[in-house]
């Protein structure tokens, strides 16, 4: 008997999923846990295995086309089999439409080019031609609006003009009441205006970037956000780090690895900045998960260092290159973007001084790392060459207080230009 194979749910935050590969075609027989499509969520590609089989009687979804969770994927039957009362009775399906090249407008305008008579004249240069842009436009309940673009200049000195690519606005008429005449145009000594081509690409948005649009548009202006900035001296944790990663090979730390251990290590120290919203209530997390955000072509994923206070930055610095390495591939899985307690966008890398990050829910934090930077400092009263860091901690007040937010950034800065805090027997 024919079974309905549904858009499978791959992520917590999936609600519609794009075929990006089918592996079967109608007609083939497919055995159950055999591989049947790549469906591509808000995250990541990921392989869908059937958990039926028989068949393949109909596609449901082609090919880079989107359709909803739950909508018919594919139906699988024994050969010939009938599925017209199947799809018939199944009100879930529903395949979206990727958006059409051509944008029908909800309100047309309509444009009207009038020109009057031609004027009677014994002149040897005929008047200046008026000409009246008439829009009327559906959206306004006023009258039509009439544009009257005049341009004082005589039939020929526009047709020189249009063949030597001389824009008229920018030449003064020497005609009767200013108007452009034939020798102005000669004299001009002006640059020729040339006209390029307009031009644009459009393309569907992606699944990974429809859930970022929703899920920050929806913490910027649901969470009242309030942001604390620091200066740290990141003398001594240059010089850790190149004392540890001359000690060790082939493994290597970098500063984003100090940053996140650090911040896992003051996490440990005020609790209620590792807290969630959850609407009725906040959950204060007792281990420490930290979200690490990393660029990709079609957006930002986040995935999650777990148990990161516990981890020497070693093995932090391994999964973090993994992560990211697996991010850009698309391969990341479910478990490995999921459960973050607290977390880091670091833009320092990419030449940012400073600045601030949205909120990812359900965290009531995310720190924004800038780039360390060589400045004048003040030491034992002198001006000297220093390297400060600029870090921003964006908080939600519906769970962090500004005092509370503030004592955690302390502690991150005391371990950060006091790295050998963080060092024990394990921590490398």
């Amino acid at each position: 008997m024919a079974e309905i194979v549904r858009m499978p749910k791959l992520s917590d935050t999936m609600t519609e999923g794009v075929v990006a590969e089918w592996h079967k075609k109608v007609g083939d027989s497919i055995e159950s846990g055999e591989l049947l499509a790549e469906i591509e969520t808000d995250k990541a590609t990921m392989e869908f295995e059937s958990f039926q089989e028989g068949v393949l009687l109909h596609i449901g979804v082609e090919k880079g086309q989107t359709a909803p969770v739950d909508s018919i994927l594919a139906i699988l039957g024994e050969k010939g089999e009938d599925i017209e009362n199947l799809l018939n009775e199944d009100f879930t399906s529903g395949v979206v439409e990727e958006p059409k090249k051509e944008i029908k407008k909800e309100i047309e305008e309509e444009i009207k080019v009038v020109k009057p008579e031609p004027f009677v004249t014994t002149a040897v240069e005929a008047q200046p031609v008026i000409e009246k842009l008439v829009v009327t436009n559906t959206s306004f309940p006023t009258t039509n609006t009439i544009l009257n673009l005049e341009t004082k200049a005589s039939p020929l000195a526009k047709k020189l003009a249009k063949e030597r690519g001389v824009n008229l606005k920018f030449i003064k008429g020497t005609g009767t009441d200013g108007r452009i005449v034939k020798r102005d145009i000669d004299n001009y000594q002006g640059k020729s205006v040339y006209t390029g081509q307009e031009s644009f690409k459009d393309e569907p948005v992606s699944q990974m970037r429809k859930v970022i649009a929703h899920r920050l548009a929806e913490s910027k202006f649901s969470a009242p956000h309030f942001y604390l900035t620091v200066s740290i001296n990141m003398e001594n944790a240059i010089e850790s780090r190149k004392a540890i990663n001359q000690s060790i090979s082939p493994s290597k730390i970098s500063f984003n690895d100090l940053v996140v251990k650090a911040a896992a290590v003051s996490l440990k120290d005020h609790p209620k900045v590792n807290a969630s919203w959850y609407g009725d209530f906040i959950r204060y997390n007792d281990h420490v998960h930290i979200g690490v955000a990393v660029a990709v072509d079609e957006g930002l994923l986040v995935p999650v260092v777990r148990f990161a206070n516990e981890k020497p930055l070693t093995q932090i610095g391994q999964e973090v290159k993994e992560f990211a390495q697996k991010a850009k591939e698309k391969k990341l899985q479910p478990e490995e973007w999921e459960g973050n307690t607290f977390t880091i966008s670091n833009l320092g890398m990419f030449g940012i001084d400073e600045f601030t990050a949205i909120v990812n829910p359900p965290d009531s934090c995310i720190l924004a790392i800038g780039g360390i930077q060589q400045v004048p400092v003040v030491k034992n009263g002198e001006i000297v060459p220093g390297n400060l860091m600029k870090v921003t901690l964006s908080c939600d007040h519906r769970v962090v207080d500004g005092a509370v937010g503030s004592a955690f950034l302390n502690s991150f800065k005391n371990y950060l230009e006091n790295p050998v805090l963080l060092l024990g027997k394990d921590s490398i």
